[in-house]
């Protein structure tokens, strides 16, 4: 919801407002910012329907990079991604979550650009985008950590044996196990602080995904 003043950016990264300008319409293009009425710029408000949405489309389409991915993956970009896993596994055990967050991206990349379908790859550029200040709470309670590598694992296992329709099974399943964790709290934080009980019945991510 905060409203992001022209002037105070360009001040902030010591430049003119003509680039902060333009950089913050490609934003409101691509969706991660809004334009209210009276023209200001602001970060979207949390919207657990708009969450939901993205997500729903996130597995459908990350789901197909996966399967396009499988066979086109040589065993060397394999070992990228198993050295990805160590990685992961060694930030969750420290506990530092927003390198967790950056290696997470890497690893779901690394796999969705060898799909060679450029604009498909785009699209989920784009799906990240919005749906990053969601992804941020992932771990503001605890409980995510104990399983945010797993589905990591098994879609590396489909990958190595070339298996299309488990890649895309566990893709699915890694988007959506994040999903349902982070929905209580996302209707929390758009009801407000005195929502605490809505969070504890939290509506489920519906699914009926691929």
């Amino acid at each position: 919801g905060q409203v992001l003043v022209i002037r105070t950016l360009a001040d902030l990264y010591g430049i003119s407002t003509t680039p902060v300008r333009e950089a913050l319409q490609r934003l409101v293009g691509e969706r991660q910012l809004v334009m209210l009425h009276n023209r200001s710029i602001a970060v979207p408000e949390w919207d657990p329907a708009k969450f939901a949405e993205l997500f729903r489309i996130r597995c459908a389409l990350e789901g197909l990079a996966a399967e396009l991915a499988a066979t086109l993956l040589c065993p060397r970009d394999v070992e990228v991604l198993e050295h990805l896993l160590a990685d992961i596994a060694i930030a969750l055990r420290q506990k530092r979550f927003d390198t967790y967050v950056g290696l997470n991206q890497k690893f779901h990349f690394t796999i969705y650009e060898h799909a060679c379908s450029p604009r498909l790859l785009e699209i989920i550029q784009n799906m990240w985008g919005q749906v990053g200040s969601y992804m941020n709470e992932l771990f503001s309670r605890p409980g995510f950590e104990a399983h945010a590598n797993d589905e990591h694992i098994l879609i590396v296992k489909a990958l190595k044996e070339r298996n299309p329709a488990a890649a895309r099974e566990h893709v699915v399943a890694d988007i959506t196990r994040a999903a349902e964790f982070l929905m209580p709290h996302v209707t929390e934080l758009a009801a407000g602080p005195a929502s605490a009980d809505i969070s504890r019945h939290g509506a489920a991510i519906p699914r009926d995904a691929p």
